[in-house]
């Protein structure tokens, strides 16, 4: 694709699909499944994440398609509860990734992001002066307070975050819709912030992981999302489980406006200002040329240095 402004806008998009026992390939500019009911035809420039489960075949046609739409596509577990691969975002500027990587280089910096996502995920200032051990600790009370409350509503038996990752088929009805609910949320963090062009792996609140943004993003949405729809499902009855999940996550992914929700507070978590944050979403002209040179002598993150190989650097759109 010429020009990544043909692709919908990330926050436009439909949320996810989920497929398993099935083969998809390319049809038309868009894709197709074909299973034991026939053929179902799905509009790849409109879907931001699409989960391959067990006993899924894919073309490279349909992979291409999907690329050139800006479809993240994820290889996971049954009912979509494990992350095995992923593909790769449509944003090729590095100009998001950069600022992402300094902030999470400098404590200080660091510690403000997570002191701004804490209060974005619970809609309360922090105390001054708190530290990151405290922070978690605020955390953890608020998120104990939720289990609890969304236990009390809907008469679903609580008794802690606790399962066998071996045993899968041997946990609690509620541990398993927690899981199955997390693991579509993960796979629209990951989608949104590999469509910004950002690093999964560079996380401000969990470190150590590929994931580790990705989990950062997800808590944001937790407590509003995936505890009511797990408890709310597990409370119903609904069989079986991890659909039922699904399709709840699917329909309040929808009606909280999840997609928009993290094209802006992406952005807000990372400290850029509007028109800093309108970058992460600018046109990539050609996303085949080389970027700028790195110059010691120049100011941070500015473009220095001559490219004999003949291309022109480009400037950091972040640079004053």
């Amino acid at each position: 694709m010429d020009d990544l402004r043909q692709l919908p806008k990330f926050r436009d998009s439909l949320s996810y699909l989920y497929v398993e026992h099935c083969r998809v390939d390319r049809e038309a500019s868009a894709i197709a499944l074909f299973d034991q009911q026939g053929e179902t035809h799905v509009p790849a420039a409109s879907l931001a994440v699409l989960m391959l489960g067990p006993g899924t075949r894919i073309t490279h046609a349909a992979v291409h398609v999907l690329a050139e739409s800006n479809c993240l596509v994820l290889w996971c577990g049954e009912q979509g509860v494990r992350f095995y691969a992923g593909g790769l975002g449509g944003t090729r500027a590095a100009a998001g990734l950069l600022h992402q990587a300094r902030l999470v280089s400098d404590p200080a910096l660091r510690l403000e992001v997570a002191k701004r996502m804490y209060q974005m995920r619970f809609q309360e200032e922090p105390g001054p002066g708190l530290t990151l051990e405290q922070l978690r600790g605020w955390e953890g009370r608020r998120v104990r307070e939720a289990y609890a409350r969304a236990a009390r509503e809907t008469g679903v038996a609580w008794h802690g975050r606790n399962y066998d990752r071996g045993t899968w088929s041997f946990a609690d009805p509620i541990n398993r819709a927690l899981s199955a609910a997390n693991a579509c949320l993960y796979g629209l963090c990951h989608a949104a912030t590999l469509s910004l062009g950002l690093s999964p792996a560079l996380g401000f609140i969990h470190t150590g992981k590929q994931l580790s943004f990705v989990y950062d993003l997800a808590d944001l949405y937790k407590t509003a999302v995936t505890i009511p729809v797990a408890f709310r499902t597990v409370a119903a009855e609904a069989t079986p489980l991890e659909r039922a999940v699904r399709l709840g996550c699917r329909d309040l992914f929808r009606e909280h406006r999840l997609l928009e929700r993290l094209a802006t507070d992406i952005p807000r978590a990372l400290g850029l200002k509007a028109e800093e944050a309108n970058v992460l979403y600018a046109a990539d002209v050609d996303a085949g040329v080389p970027g700028y040179l790195w110059d010691p002598e120049q100011p941070a993150g500015a473009a220095g240095g001559v490219n004999y190989s003949g291309e022109e650097p480009a400037g950091d759109p972040f640079d004053d």
